[in-house]
């Protein structure tokens, strides 16, 4: 128990970027470990998102409760908030007085493309394990500018793509 809340622990305090960019770090300590295979990461990611909550703990609950059931969740999912929660607080405290100061603007600043990079990193291994072929790869990028750039609501491409597949299972059912 102590190993998972220590591994998610270390991996709260030091990312930078919310969930997204957990993702590698969850990933490679579990796979160090031998906790997950390659080809399970993308199914606890899809999973995560699917809960409702915030993806990083959904992670930690997901991976905690496969390692040791209910007590390793919420071994996990403490050791996952509780790092991020103690700096949120100091940061809450400190930085009231210290907001306006150039370095702390310049820190900030140097951060933002550090955790731009650590959500894209999970962003295309996912598809690099997802898309397997070409209309796959269509998909996404048919996702990604109705969503980027004609400013089309997620909610309305998932239920598409949901009532694609469906039609689509059912179609290839009936040629049996």
């Amino acid at each position: 128990m102590w190993s998972i809340f220590a591994i998610f622990a270390k991996i709260g305090a030091f990312t930078i970027g919310g969930g997204y960019a957990m993702i590698p770090l969850i990933e490679a300590e579990m796979l160090k470990r031998g906790w997950i295979s390659e080809e399970d990461m993308p199914d606890i990611i899809v999973l995560a998102q699917s809960a409702p909550g915030i993806l990083a703990v959904n992670m930690a609950i997901y991976s905690g409760y496969r390692l040791r059931g209910i007590r390793g969740a919420l071994a996990a999912s403490l050791g996952a908030v509780l790092p991020s929660f103690v700096i949120i607080l100091l940061v809450a405290m400190l930085f009231a007085g210290i907001k306006d100061n150039p370095i702390v603007a310049a820190i900030f600043r140097g951060i933002r493309p550090v955790a731009v990079g650590l959500i894209l990193v999970p962003a295309v291994n996912l598809a690099r394990k997802g898309c397997k072929s070409w209309w796959a790869w269509l998909v996404l990028a048919a996702s990604l500018v109705t969503v980027a750039v004609l400013k089309v609501s997620p909610i309305y491409i998932i239920l598409v793509t949901i009532a694609a597949a469906v039609a689509i299972s059912f179609l290839k059912e009936g040629r049996r």
